[in-house]
């Protein structure tokens, strides 16, 4: 069987905080000229706060998918950017149906939970079980107003094998957004090391990050890259300094964290921080 061509796929579900990530999207799509993909999945409710949802559309899943979808293609085609917009009311369920998406997609986006339509089985669920599953990188995206460009794009940094993979995504978004990177470790004590040992591995760990910053730096001469140690895990340093961040990345080697970031804590410091997630794992960069 001969797959659709790679595309960025975005979730949509007739919420706002869907088409915010569409919009996100856009850039994306444009950057790697692939179709922008938006998939309605027909066994999902309608959400209650989009614009073009009535009460004969309740009454009709496939009415609601097709006024979902029209309302989000017109608000792409309405930023007049050079982008092939496709869509796609798929069968089952949203988490089923954008994971077989995500098997011949260069990217999966959608919104993250929105404060005023979180119930369990929406798109926060739907979020964490792309964000581990998922066959590409996928962007969990905060609906709202545009920020400034000059919010940083923060990468978290610890030593896998799929580093590399994650400054070369940080750098991409850097490049498309015009915004500055911090490359961040995050310093804790492990069991068993004292606390000057775990000074001296971050040290040389920093160490080790700048030379290779440099690098892409030469490359990029117009970003704006810095390392940086923080104390805590990321959700702690988003929760201080994420103000200052419009996106990070992360990897998804450890389930575990990414389950954390995407959870209860971890959504409640994203959101607080009024920042996005991308979470990027190694097959299919």
């Amino acid at each position: 069987m001969m797959l659709p061509p790679r595309s960025v796929v975005v979730g949509i579900d007739g919420s706002k905080a869907a088409v915010g990530a569409a919009q996100w999207a856009i850039g994306e799509a444009e950057t790697r000229e692939v179709p922008l993909r938006l998939i309605y999945a027909r066994g999902q409710v309608p959400s209650v706060d989009s614009p073009t949802d009535a009460p004969a559309d309740m009454e009709d899943p496939h009415a609601a998918a097709e006024s979902a979808l029209r309302h989000a293609a017109a608000v792409i085609e309405a930023a007049n950017r050079p982008v092939k917009v496709e869509t796609e009311i798929a069968p089952g369920a949203p988490v089923g149906a954008l994971l077989r998406a995500s098997a011949w997609a260069a990217m999966v986006c959608v919104g993250a939970v929105g404060r005023r339509h979180f119930c369990a089985g929406r798109t926060g669920s739907t979020s964490a079980a792309l964000a581990v599953s998922a066959h590409c990188p996928v962007a969990i995206i905060r609906d709202t107003p545009p920020r400034p460009p000059a919010r940083d794009i923060v990468v978290e940094l610890d030593g896998a094998p799929d580093n590399g993979l994650l400054l070369g995504a940080a750098m991409e978004e850097a490049l498309l957004r015009r915004a500055p990177v911090r490359a961040v470790i995050c310093r804790h004590t492990a069991a068993g090391h004292t606390a000057d040992g775990a000074v001296c591995g971050v040290a040389r760990a920093l160490a080790a990050l700048d030379r290779r910053l440099a690098r892409w730096q030469r490359q990029y001469p117009q970003l704006q890259v810095q390392s940086v140690a923080a104390p805590g895990t990321l959700i702690d340093y988003l929760a201080c300094c994420g103000r200052q961040v419009q996106l990070a990345v992360v990897g998804s080697h450890d389930p575990a964290h990414v389950s954390e970031l995407v959870g209860g804590v971890g959504n409640a410091a994203l959101r607080s921080a009024d920042c996005s997630l991308l979470i990027v794992n190694r097959r299919h960069l």
